[in-house]
């Protein structure tokens, strides 16, 4: 045997060990435990999984189908929940800036905390995310400081930009454009982050 059927083979002998220990009621919880347990991805452990229930070592319930759903059926899904989340707080800044004078204290903390976000964060976290939307090509780290580095640069090309448009450097032209900028990238993410998902899930299905 090859090193990497050894340690297949290991996987799913552990796989069998959490069966026996844990008594798992279906694929997903069985799946969830091995990757806890094993250190697995949910690929990883799947994949194991499926070929033990394929070669009958295991019998479980059917395994949850893979994401095909359309996309606005993706946009209400919980995995979703970002883009909701980032273009409530656009909107949300955007009301606030037009909404609340500057000396309206303590209310305008509320309008410095959403505008230093909206100008710090969004834009170079849709960029970022319409770029690269699987998880598996960034981490954390790597999504955080690029968010913050792109956005810091976005944001004076958009100031840049607008000295040559008869609007000029103002509040309201760079406030809308910031806005315009971070739903359209927000939208791109999505749509790829749906269409990089299936592909997935297809890929998997044909190994």
């Amino acid at each position: 045997m090859t090193k990497r059927q050894n340690e297949d083979a290991s996987i799913e002998q552990h796989i069998l060990q959490l069966v026996k220990k844990e008594n798992p009621e279906n694929v997903e919880q069985l799946q969830k435990l091995a990757k806890e347990k094993l250190s697995l991805t949910d690929e990883e452990a799947l994949k194991h999984i499926m070929q033990l229930i394929n070669h009958e070592k295991i019998k479980l319930k059917e395994p949850p189908k893979p994401t095909q759903q359309c996309l606005k059926t993706y946009m209400r899904s919980n995995e979703a929940y970002w883009f909701w989340i980032t273009t409530s707080l656009a909107i949300a800044t955007v009301v606030t800036v037009f909404t609340v004078p500057e000396d309206a204290y303590p209310i305008v903390y509320i309008r410095y905390v959403l505008g230093s976000i909206f100008v710090l964060w969004l834009p170079g976290f849709t960029l970022i995310k319409a770029l690269f939307p699987s998880k598996k090509e960034m981490d954390a780290i790597e999504r955080v400081a690029l968010s913050i580095g792109l956005s810091l640069a976005i944001v004076p090309i958009v100031g840049l930009l607008l000295n040559y448009t008869p609007w000029g450097i103002r509040l309201m032209p760079i406030t809308l454009s910031l806005l315009a900028l971070t739903i359209t990238f927000a939208t791109a993410a999505l749509i790829r982050e749906h269409q990089t998902k299936k592909m997935e899930d297809q890929t998997f299905l044909n190994k």
